[in-house]
């Protein structure tokens, strides 16, 4: 396993308060490559939030990598899910509804944006 000595995204959105729109442009554009990616080897991760995404170190410009895939599933175009899973905050409402696919991460991925 690899070290993220750099701690979770959401405690550095709190302890930064806000973050600048390219920086916080950035971030996203990294979120949204990690959906890219997994969704590309069709795998939905199932609880993004920003407690799930950490830094490599404490230094500005660090990498942020993706942690937690116990959720995770592999899927195929067209499967519906149904089971209730991810965390209450960002979980989309499909899920709640017992019938989503990956669009359910594209929703949890754009409420971590609202923190930024």
């Amino acid at each position: 396993m690899e070290l993220c000595a750099g701690g979770e995204l959401f405690d550095r959105i709190i302890q930064r308060g806000h973050y600048t729109e390219r920086k916080a442009a950035e971030l996203t554009r990294t979120i949204v490559g990690v959906v890219e990616a997994c969704h590309s080897l069709s795998v939905m991760h199932r609880d993004l939030k920003p407690e799930n995404f950490l830094f490599v170190n404490q230094h500005e410009d660090s990498l942020l990598k993706t942690i937690d895939f116990g959720l995770s599933v592999f899927f195929k175009p067209g499967d519906i899910f149904n089971d209730v899973v991810g965390s209450p905050y960002y979980v989309a409402p499909e899920v709640l509804r017992k019938h989503y696919g990956p669009e359910a991460d594209v929703w949890s991925a754009g409420l971590s944006f609202t923190f930024f």
